[in-house]
């Protein structure tokens, strides 16, 4: 009980923005998550379009949304360009 309660006290600061290289370990977690939310997202404007009840039908909606922004929010981060960063890391180790 004791270890518990100093693991959770030792938590990992969050990152204030995504690195500038991203690894193949990350790389692959991202693709996965991609396809998560992607999912998610069609599951979600599917069964928007299937409930009757339209008060349900907008908050299955919403979730929908927020999935689609998560899904918008890897791209993003995914669209810096790796080769010319790890160059530009190489080039300060020299």
């Amino acid at each position: 009980m004791q270890q518990q309660q100093q693991a959770q006290g030792q938590q990992q600061p969050v990152m204030p923005q995504p690195p500038q290289i991203i690894t193949t370990k990350d790389h692959l977690y991202l693709k996965d998550q991609l396809s998560w939310e992607l999912v998610a997202m069609k599951k979600c404007r599917h069964f928007a379009q299937e409930c009757s009840d339209q008060e349900i039908s907008q908050a299955i909606d919403k979730a929908g949304q927020m999935h689609q922004r998560h899904y918008e929010l890897l791209l993003k981060h995914l669209q810096n360009n790796n080769t010319s960063e790890l160059q530009h890391i190489h080039q300060l180790q020299q």
